[in-house]
């Protein structure tokens, strides 16, 4: 990506929104995600006949042209291609689960992974504060 175009929470939310829909609509399974002012981390599983490939040029377009329609932004969003790498078993994937929560704290945009508000595991928390919330006003 190399701008900094996610920086801004209105972007970052907007690309939130996409890999939310693309889940929803069962074009892979998104067990995690990070996104940094200036590039993004997902730790994606694609089902049948589905490839990483596909699932990544659905993310980068649907996000490409909703920031151009929604919020008139013209020009080139994203670097060509992208960085893969296979998750073979369950220590590979707490490995990239942690390097994913490490990015902001590396990078000084927050101290824990839970305050970074880009990132799933601040929205898983945040969603279940909502319907711990839910349940105490009901009973």
């Amino acid at each position: 990506m190399g701008k900094r175009l996610l920086q801004s929470e209105r972007n970052a939310g907007l690309l939130i929104d996409v890999l939310r829909s693309l889940a929803v609509e069962k074009h892979f399974r998104l067990h995690d995600f990070v996104i940094m002012p200036d590039h993004v981390h997902l730790l994606v599983e694609v089902c049948g006949d589905m490839t990483i490939e596909k699932a990544m040029q659905l993310v980068k377009g649907r996000f490409s042209r909703r920031l151009g329609k929604e919020l008139g932004f013209k020009g080139e969003v994203w670097h060509r291609g992208f960085t893969e790498v296979q998750v073979m078993n369950k220590q590979s994937f707490e490995a990239h689960r942690a390097y994913i929560a490490e990015n902001p704290i590396k990078a000084g945009l927050a101290t824990t992974i839970e305050e970074y508000p880009f990132c799933f595991r601040f929205l898983a928390r945040k969603k279940e504060e909502l319907a711990r919330g839910a349940e105490l006003s009901r009973g």
